[in-house]
């Protein structure tokens, strides 16, 4: 920087040159800042950012959350049942207490009869028993007619002269798979549990064993079919560490059904899933731009990655941007009306109502635009300039769920669910699959987990079907009523 006296000795030129070079360098600067305050700003709430990356040490805003408050109470609610433990009628054990001897005077009371007593009972956990060693004697029978030796037939479970049973398996894998818990943690928890000291080896290949069974049993193809027929369907895709490398795991799904796999960011990726491509129903996805090559479905984009993005803008700029607040509350009336019709059985909201909606939607929209047009040096405003066009651009695929009221489509929450699993697990395994066939045999294993978690089986007992030859494939798109 010129010290004043070099300054007083520039003409006039020198310095209007030097000050407008110090007025761009001020705005640019200026810029740069107030899109990294912007970047700081966001969180869960206003971006597509994860709960679990929030700062533990910010603390968050009462009115942070999207949800409406003030229709239910926190806890148990008016006509739900308790969960109040009852006594059960034959415990395993009864232990009679009396009183020896009289409180007041100190009288025996051995032989008094009783005049009225309470029962307590206490649930607790024993020990678990020693392993059952079951031994299968294979024999073998030479033929007197042509004298062949013939052995005989065993079971599918007796795999090796010494080998685990599926209940093993199965509780292994609930353990690794079903719960997340990490390898070495796992071992531990099973010989606490159940008295069965298993190596690490053995406990990491007990996922791989698992998704084998799976794709071996039909489901795969099972749940593909499935899905292609359901009127609408969830898809998400979020990024996984394997082998050293960037992975992408994909999912589609239904409120009873899961599916998901491996792969990059493409769009032969997407298909390779063996659902999406050639797909006719509603598919409801972010803003990704690798679905757009899925022509023959009706896309839905989901609504509360676009009430996070008006938030962030709204936010920043709460006095300037009210379009974005008009555009949030307009989402969510229209939500409101597509959930009464939905309720009431119709298939199309009132043509008055959706036409009324629509009006204002365009008035918002150009709102959006006008206001922002011209601001070019401004990181908030540039960001609003992009959201409102896409919602001129996007119109029918964001209003989807208004058009299709018969489906309850607002959200794309369903795959967000069914995906974070991923997280989960890369949360308690280091960060990372070691191989790619690990993540693939977790896909595998998750979609069987999930779905069977839909229509109400346990984790444990789907895996104990699994192991036990009898593995659970649903047979429809959602359970009987």
């Amino acid at each position: 920087m010129p010290s004043a006296e070099q300054l007083a000795l520039l003409s006039r030129e020198e310095l209007a040159r030097l000050l407008a070079e110090a007025y761009r360098l001020i705005g640019r600067l200026q810029a740069r800042v107030e899109e990294l305050e912007r970047q700081a700003r966001g969180d869960s709430s206003n971006s597509s950012r994860p709960p679990s990356s929030d700062s533990p040490y910010k603390k968050k805003p009462r009115d942070r959350s999207l949800r409406q408050r003030g229709k239910r109470r926190p806890g148990k609610q008016p006509g739900e049942p308790g969960a109040t433990m009852n006594l059960t009628d034959d415990p395993d054990e009864r232990i009679e207490y009396s009183p020896a001897a009289c409180q007041g005077c100190g009288t025996g009371l051995a032989g008094e009869p009783v005049l009225r007593q309470r029962r307590y009972q206490v649930t607790d956990i024993t020990p678990p028993p020693p392993p059952k060693v079951t031994e299968y004697v294979a024999q073998l029978k030479r033929c007197p007619c042509c004298g062949a030796v013939s052995g005989p037939v065993l079971p599918a479970r007796v795999r090796a002269r010494a080998s685990y049973g599926p209940e093993v398996h199965a509780q292994a894998a609930n353990l690794a798979a079903g719960n997340f818990v990490p390898v070495a943690r796992a071992v531990q928890l099973l010989a606490g549990l159940a008295g069965i000291t298993v190596s690490t080896g053995w406990m990491a290949a007990v996922r791989g064993k698992a998704a084998a069974l799976i794709e071996a049993s039909g489901f795969p193809d099972a749940i593909r079919e499935l899905l292609r027929s359901a009127a609408a369907l969830h898809a998400d895709e979020t990024p996984a560490r394997a082998a050293g490398g960037l992975r992408y795991l994909h999912v589609a799904c239904t409120r009873y059904l899961t599916w998901m796999h491996t792969g990059d960011r493409s769009a032969d990726a997407i298909d390779a899933g063996g659902i999406l491509r050639g797909y006719t129903g509603v598919l409801v996805r972010d803003g990704y731009s690798g679905y757009s090559h899925l022509t023959t479905a009706l896309h839905a984009w989901c609504a509360a990655h676009l009430l996070r993005d008006l938030a962030a803008v709204y936010d920043t700029e709460p006095a300037l941007q009210q379009w974005a607040a008009g555009m949030g509350l307009l989402l969510l009336e229209a939500r409101d009306h597509a959930a009464a019709a939905r309720a009431a059985g119709k298939d199309r909201l009132d043509p008055d109502v959706l036409a009324g909606l629509i009006t204002r939607y365009h008035a918002i929209t150009a709102a959006g635009r006008a206001l922002n047009r011209y601001r070019h040096t401004s990181a908030n405003g540039r960001a609003a300039r992009s959201l409102s066009r896409r919602f001129e651009l996007y119109e029918d695929m964001i209003l989807c769920f208004a058009t299709r009221p018969d489906l309850d489509i607002f959200t794309n929450n369903e795959a967000e669910r069914a995906i974070r699993p991923v997280k989960v697990q890369q949360r308690t395994s280091g960060g990372c699959w070691r191989t790619l066939q690990g993540l693939a045999d977790f896909a595998i294993v998750q979609s069987y987990l999930s779905t069977a978690g839909k229509w109400g089986i346990s984790t444990l007992d789907a895996l104990r079907g699994l192991f036990n030859g009898t593995p659970w494939i649903p047979a429809a798109l959602e359970p009987s009523p």
